[in-house]
């Protein structure tokens, strides 16, 4: 499925409906609750790079903005990733196909760990008290 009409989709569940056979509920629900994951951990890094900002005056300008910018942007990516890889994952099971593979679980995990580190090395060099 293509990008714009994966983006379609988002916004007309209709169209999402007609796609294929109905799946078990208990599949669409547990799909729900994943996105509804996501959008929980996006709103985490969203809370966390705001607070790097507001809170880690310790931190240079430029390292705090940084970090901050890694979590803000990881935040935003995982609202759209939420989004998108629930639309995908309805589709599939409606088609009876395979749940589509994603790379982003491992891309937000190596962000996330960057951002940790660099935060964990500002408080042993105690650049930030």
């Amino acid at each position: 499925m293509g990008p714009l009409r994966t983006v379609g989709l988002w916004f007309s569940p209709r169209r999402v409906r007609a796609e294929g056979d109905t799946p078990d509920y208990r599949f669409s629900l547990a799909n729900e609750r994943t996105f509804l994951a996501w959008v929980r951990t996006g709103l985490a890094l969203v809370a966390g790079g705001i607070a790097v900002d507001q809170f880690a005056t310790g931190l240079t300008g430029a390292v705090r903005t940084a970090i901050a910018v890694v979590l803000l942007v990881g935040g935003a990516a995982c609202a759209v990733r939420a989004v998108s890889h629930w639309v995908r994952c309805e589709v599939a099971m409606r088609r009876g196909e395979d749940l589509p593979e994603s790379r982003f679980p491992a891309l937000l995990a190596v962000g996330t760990a960057l951002a940790a580190l660099l935060v964990a090395v500002a408080v042993v060099t105690g650049v930030l008290r």
